[in-house]
């Protein structure tokens, strides 16, 4: 075992770094009058072992600090040695980014001119959600966010001695801020706040990213020797856009009703707006050039006088503010007629008037206008540089900033529809009751009509109302801004057709369907998603009957025209999760492999293209792993340029809190989507070459796994062995923690599930069954064994599967595990699970060393020293919180409400310290 000295010297700078930050906090600690905790800051000083005295609430305070100066060091420290390497050797020695991708595509024979024609084609999107797994309270995240701007600072070789003894007391005065802060929520977010936490990205940070992103790509085709005059230009730039869940996901979230998602959608319009004022200030400062307007061509002064005459009609204030200057004065009129904001009810209102811009194409014509007048002044660089990065602001953002989802659980659709029903005279319960094909042939008959099944003023029950009143928010703001805000109406749990079909009934009723020459049609996406593995064998027969339907056809049909696509799209989402919690980490990563190759499949027999939207979560379990990595592991075929991922909880602040990291972050996946299509065979869809393999390994690692979960008195063990009961009590998201409320697994949700196990350090749901299934393997099937072993050289998909395995073993602890094992004790059963899963860890670190060959400490050097580092400090975290848990649970037995108030806030504290020491939540 490593030493202290030894981590430390393996981890370098970052260690370096943190030691400067701790020095700092601990003289915050001192002049705040904590003179003994100043003394007990871990990794500086010799007194932090905690046997035998008292672990307090400041203790836990500390250490949760101190956990969140080590991140912030190891996220510089990536972010400084990328710069490093890029430096001394090419922009093309960083794995995944532009460079090392167009360098890679050139060396497999693509042309500049192929690489440039499937560029322009790429699109992304990033979707946010308010999953709840970020434990720290919004204002915390501000000020570590600040904080690393700090540190950062401390790279910069030209500041002084004294600038930088300035910026040492600037880094203790946040941290004072940060001491006084709470490290956990008191109380349950509301979605305004998960709300603003979005918006602040949407609008602080990516705007800036998308900038840096396109000047490293175009640095990137520049050293790969391609004519930048390919891509320059926004058109010829990869499409990024983003998507956002906070006020329209509401599977099993009460809180989010019609009228938040009318308040989101309106506050997003206003954020754009103000995005893009910004954006057009900056520019207007760049353009104070002495020029008249007829001194530019007439397309230049058409448009100015075009602008000038709405601007003197319209304007509370006509004037001309700068005659001198016709590029500054243009900017202005552009200006003035973006929409303006008022309030009325606490909603923001964006009030329509006749010379505000309604959509965001006209201001983007109206930008290339200004682009070529400045060429045609002879400001070509200013043309293609400040003007076109606005225009790519305003193709990224538009008038809506984010496409909001509307995400709802297909058992809520179905009481919908029969509770419409009975409004109308209709049986209700009939539907409920029947088969699925006696659903579909009612579905059919009625949908060939236009007429809903109620009006306004009859009453409904209460899903159908929420179901409806939603639905009518989407078509008035459809009506009045047009469907960009609008992303897809997503179905949770699809389990068949009628799932998807209710759908267009529902949408019937508030005025969204539209009749067309060929019939009825939906102009919005709407989206299976498939979570278990059950839904994900069934998932190509479900799309293949939804793709035959009349319906479904003239409404891709219609979205591909109002779009104008080349070719019909269907977005298909795919769940990491209830996969993962139903069957382990093999079978779950399999059966999504297949599930995309066959549902690929599918949409090339009725000729349409599959939008795969990946609901990844941000640990192991939920599908968290290298991006670039994650990409290539995809079955080929079934990127085909186009990917939308979700990104949750604390994985948002983990890779765009802090611009560098960020920059990096989107670049992995446009580089890396790019890279993927050009490298696959998207018409041809193979089976896997080691098919058969893993049909093997699926079945053994799914029934040892489910052997596990489904014993006897499991679910006592686990309650009693994994602090979930704490968990469901935390206050990190608005959410529910359980669909229906039920206490069973299956209600669960994934998220808390995997929490609970990580917060043991006993992550089962990301190893549990490997070693077994591997082990029987090599025994019964050895050429099997060797094919699958020497398949992790060349195989991303085995690699990717294989390397996650290996973190997250990395960060099990079989000693601590034990001592969370005890409070269970009283389970008959305790030692036995005990035994089970202490000896199936053992198996599994045997076997994937046994396959990867080269220990972890050698083929993960960062991750490994970085574990050893953390788990010296995390000792008493676990500790206390085994301690807090055993009292609180008498307490709650024993009714002891007040006392357990207080021990239940610092046990969520301990959760969230320890969380932010793993790096993770669930």
């Amino acid at each position: 075992m490593e030493t202290l000295e030894q981590v430390k010297n393996k981890l370098g700078k970052a260690y370096q770094d943190l030691e400067f930050l701790l020095n700092c906090l601990k003289e915050v600690m001192i002049e705040s009058g904590e003179m003994e905790l100043a003394d007990e800051i871990p990794w500086i000083t010799s007194s932090h072992t905690f046997h035998e005295k008292e672990f307090t609430g400041k203790h836990l305070q500390l250490f949760s600090t101190c956990f969140q100066l080590l991140n912030i060091v190891e996220v510089n420290g990536a972010v400084q040695n990328r710069r490093k390497r890029e430096d001394q050797n090419s922009l093309s020695e960083i794995d995944g980014l532009w460079s090392y991708n167009l360098k890679l595509l050139k060396k497999r024979g693509f042309s500049a001119e192929q690489i440039a024609a499937k560029l322009s084609l790429i699109t992304v999107e990033p979707v946010l959600t308010a999953h709840p797994t970020e434990a720290k309270p919004t204002i915390m995240l501000e000020h570590l966010r600040n904080l690393y701007l700090l540190v950062v600072r401390r790279e910069n070789q030209m500041y002084s001695r004294f600038e930088q003894d300035e910026n040492r007391k600037r880094i203790k005065i946040a941290l004072h801020r940060i001491w006084r802060i709470s490290d956990v929520y008191t109380e349950k977010p509301d979605i305004d706040s998960e709300l603003e936490n979005i918006i602040h990205y949407l609008t602080k940070v990516f705007p800036e990213v998308i900038t840096l992103h396109d000047r490293r790509l175009v640095q990137a085709w520049e050293e790969a020797g391609f004519d930048t005059a390919l891509i320059l230009g926004t058109p010829h730039f990869p499409k990024i856009t983003f998507g956002n869940w906070v006020g329209g996901d509401r599977d099993g979230h009460p809180l989010v009703t019609a009228q938040v998602t009318r308040n989101t959608l309106l506050r997003l319009r206003l954020e754009a707006f103000q995005v893009i004022k910004k954006e057009l200030i900056a520019l207007q400062k760049n353009l104070s050039f002495n020029c008249h307007v007829k001194q530019l061509d007439s397309t230049f002064q058409d448009s100015y006088n075009r602008l000038q005459n709405g601007h003197m009609e319209y304007a509370e204030h006509p004037k001309i503010d700068y005659p001198n200057e016709a590029f500054k004065q243009y900017l202005t009129f552009l200006v003035a007629k973006l929409p303006g904001a008022v309030y009325q009810g606490g909603a923001p209102e964006v009030p329509g008037v006749v010379n505000n811009y309604k959509y965001p194409a006209t201001l983007i014509d109206d930008l290339e206008i200004l682009q070529n007048g400045l060429k045609g002044f002879g400001a070509s660089e200013i043309a293609s540089a400040d003007v076109n990065e606005i225009i790519r602001i305003v193709h990224t953002f538009g008038f809506h900033l984010a496409k909001l989802d509307i995400r709802q659980n297909s058992r809520f659709h179905e009481l919908a529809l029969a509770q419409l029903m009975e409004a109308a005279q209709l049986d209700g319960e009939a539907f409920l009751a029947g088969s699925e094909s006696e659903r579909i042939s009612f579905i059919n008959r009625e949908i060939n009509s236009c007429r809903p099944f109620t009006h306004p003023n009859i009453t409904v029950g209460e899903e159908a109302k929420a179901v409806v009143d939603t639905y009518r928010v989407i078509s008035d703001h459809i009506n009045n801004y047009g469907k960009e805000a609008l992303g897809s109406l997503i179905i949770s749990m699809t389990r068949n057709l009628s799932d998807l079909l209710i759908v267009y009934l529902l949408e019937r009723e508030a005025g969204l369907m539209i009749n067309t020459d060929d019939g009825m049609a939906s102009g919005l996406h709407v989206v299976p998603l498939f979570e278990t593995i059950d839904d994900l064998i069934h998932s190509p027969q479900i799309l293949d009957a939804f793709l035959s339907h009349p319906v479904t056809r003239n409404s891709l049909e219609l979205q591909k025209k109002t779009n104008s696509l080349t070719i019909p799209v269907q977005q298909v989402m795919i769940g990491y999760s209830d996969s993962n919690k139903d069957g382990g980490i093999l079978a779950s990563q399999w059966y999504l492999y297949e599930a995309q190759s066959k549902l690929a499949e599918i949409g090339i027999k009725h000729g349409v293209k599959i939008r795969f939207f990946h609901g990844k979560g941000g640990s192991i379990s939920r599908g968290a792993g290298p991006t670039h990595w994650f990409l290539r592991a995809l079955p080929p075929g079934t990127i085909n340029g186009d990917i939308r991922l979700t990104e949750q909880g604390e994985t948002i602040e983990r890779k765009y809190a802090n611009k560098n990291n960020a920059v990096y972050n989107l670049e992995l996946l446009t580089a890396g989507t790019l890279s993927a299509t050009m490298l696959q065979d998207n018409t041809h869809i193979q089976k896997h070459e080691l098919a058969s393999e893993f049909n093997y390994l699926v079945s053994k690692s799914m029934s040892v796994y489910k052997q596990l979960i489904e014993k006897p008195g499991f679910i006592q063990f686990y309650e009693k062995a994994t602090p979930i009961d704490a968990i469901e009590q935390s206050k990190i998201g608005s959410r529910p923690s359980r669909r229906t409320g039920t206490r069973t697994l299956n209600d669960l949700r994934a998220i808390p599930w995997v929490f609970s196990w990580s917060q043991c350090r006993f992550n089962i749901t990301s190893w549990y069954g490997v070693g077994t299934t591997l082990e029987a393997m090599q025994k019964h099937n050895p050429d099997q064994f060797r094919r699958f072993k020497d398949s992790v050289k060349t195989d991303p998909f085995i690699r990717y599967i294989l390397t996650n395995v290996d973190s997250s073993l990395a960060s099990s602890d079989e000693t601590i595990f034990r001592q969370y094992a005890q409070l269970a004790s009283d389970v008959p059963e305790n030692q036995e699970f005990l035994s089970l899963m202490l000896n199936e860890l053992a198996r599994t670190r045997q076997m994937i060393d046994i396959i990867l060959a080269i220990p972890l400490s050698q083929r993960r050097v960062n991750h490994y020293y970085s574990t050893l580092l953390r788990a010296e400090a995390m000792e008493p975290l676990h500790k206390h919180q085994v301690d807090l848990l055993s009292r609180w649970r008498k307490g709650n037995e024993q009714g002891k409400t007040a006392k357990n108030d207080h021990l239940l806030l610092e046990l969520l504290r301990c959760i969230n310290a320890i969380a932010g020491a793993i790096g993770f939540t669930g």
